[in-house]
């Protein structure tokens, strides 16, 4: 029995030698894996759609799962949007749930980066706490560095301000962070995202 035991116990031994190097590999991810895995890990709600009609009834979904009866918008894009799917726009930004595109999606934290082009001059503070964000794979930046760059390439003309970025997903009563002081960036987030490359 002896002998037996020697062997089942040096054949496991050899197995857990190996789970531990399996373990201390590092787990390279892709961007659109990385930023994912950030999004959902901070509470974000992820919808992935392969073409812009199946966002459209995605959009549908989330109204009807959450008793919303209209989106506001400040955006020609989305006001488009939300015509073709017929869903009632308002100018309310406080009482309906505010949808928007986006600049960036940044993976190595899992924020969202807007800027004036999607909330004008208001703070995020001054919008509703449920966001619905549509936004395609191709807006995937490694970090805020490159998210910065791509507003710049994308903006050569008129660079937009207000640039700022959503870090948490579940509503909380204030921020940590000390860039933060007087503002809240938690909110209810959906995005939808859409396959364009």
């Amino acid at each position: 029995m002896s002998l037996f035991s020697k062997f089942f116990k040096t054949s496991n031994t050899k197995q857990s030698f190996k789970d531990e190097k399996l373990n201390e590999q590092p787990v390279v991810l892709s961007l659109d894996d990385l930023f994912v895995n950030n999004f959902i890990n901070k509470g974000g709600k992820f919808l992935y759609c392969v073409s812009e009609v199946e966002a459209l009834e995605t959009l549908k979904r989330i109204l009807i799962e959450n008793s919303w009866q209209a989106v506001s918008c400040n955006n020609n894009f989305i006001d488009r949007f939300c015509t073709t799917a017929n869903i009632k726009t308002s100018n309310s930004f406080t009482q309906q749930p505010f949808f928007t595109t986006c600049e960036h999606l940044v993976a190595n934290s899992g924020n969202i980066m807007l800027s004036s082009n999607q909330i004008s001059e208001m703070r995020l503070t001054d919008l509703n706490a449920n966001f619905i964000v549509l936004a395609s794979t191709s807006q995937i930046v490694k970090n805020m560095g490159e998210g910065l760059t791509g507003i710049k390439n994308n903006c050569k003309n008129k660079i937009p301000t207000n640039i700022c970025d959503i870090r948490n997903y579940r509503i909380q009563k204030e921020d940590n962070h000390f860039l933060d002081y007087g503002i809240s960036n938690s909110k209810n987030l959906y995005l939808i995202l859409v396959e364009d490359l």
